[in-house]
């Protein structure tokens, strides 16, 4: 699985932020998405790879602007995830 980080300015409140998590749940299949307006950030998880100027492209549509993209392999952490190890 694979984590993006996204800096998102333009957020102001949680609708903000839902207006950005549905974009991005309908334009791809991602497991998890959050976005904070507070922090300025979405949290994309998603098993495939997702294009970046995509990404960029759904978001910006919304009237919110994108201003970097990180992304890094995601390991979920759970209860018991240490013993596996």
């Amino acid at each position: 699985m694979i984590k993006y980080t996204l800096s998102v300015d333009g957020m102001q409140c949680g609708m903000c932020e839902a207006h950005v998590n549905d974009a991005v749940r309908k334009a791809f299949p991602v497991k998890k998405v959050n976005s904070s307006h507070m922090k300025k950030q979405t949290i994309i998880v998603s098993e495939n790879p997702i294009e970046e100027q995509t990404l960029k492209e759904v978001i910006n549509a919304t009237g919110y602007s994108v201003m970097s993209v990180t992304s890094e392999p995601y390991e979920k952490k759970g209860l018991f995830s240490s013993r596996k190890k």
